[in-house]
């Protein structure tokens, strides 16, 4: 089955391909995108390409680029489904939890939010959610503003979360969207 390609006004939410890894590295290596989300900074192009490969390959992984440039891939949003998710029972197939990142040169336009509700609805509405959640590490404010911005609403605060491609551990806020709250929202 080949995934569907999402879009919005500005933007089009498309598969990872291969011919993204330049891109994806332009944007990967930088120290603020990666350490933030729980993952090292690219170190090469290489790299991203096996990223691509073998991370950025599940049913809802999506590359965000520009509309007027939908070749040029900008950052990633994902839903991972049941099994994919510490954050809800790995059998559960009525939720998931989205993750994204956007290149800073883009930071501040609203295409993250742009891009989550267009998910969200895709979720919903195509996939038939019952409940999204969504994550950030404590200090990270440009995700935490991001959700809240978005409508997540806050469930609870897990210490000591492993972050295994950092070797370390973080505080984690986990936040949650039902079904009828994005109604209530007007689909954000």
């Amino acid at each position: 089955m080949t995934k569907q390609q999402l879009t919005t006004q500005r933007l089009i939410l498309r598969p990872w391909r291969d011919s993204d890894a330049a891109a994806l590295y332009e944007y990967a290596k930088n120290p603020n995108i990666g350490p933030a989300a729980g993952w090292p900074a690219h170190q090469s192009v290489e790299e991203s390409l096996d990223v691509i490969r073998n991370v950025f390959n599940g049913p809802e992984d999506y590359a965000i680029t520009l509309a007027e440039d939908p070749d040029t891939a900008i950052g990633a949003i994902s839903l991972k489904l049941a099994g994919g998710s510490d954050l809800f029972p790995a059998n559960d197939t009525t939720q998931a939890e989205m993750g994204f990142w956007i290149g800073e040169p883009f930071w501040g336009n609203g295409y993250v939010p742009e891009a989550a509700c267009e998910l969200l609805r895709h979720g919903f509405e195509d996939l038939d959610l019952a409940a999204t959640w969504c994550a950030y590490y404590e200090g990270n404010v440009k995700s935490a503003r991001a959700q809240q911005k978005i409508g997540f609403e806050p469930v609870h605060v897990i210490p000591d979360t492993p972050v295994p491609l950092l070797h370390e551990t973080r505080t984690t806020h986990a936040n949650r969207m039902m079904r009828a709250r994005w109604q209530e929202l007007q689909a954000c």
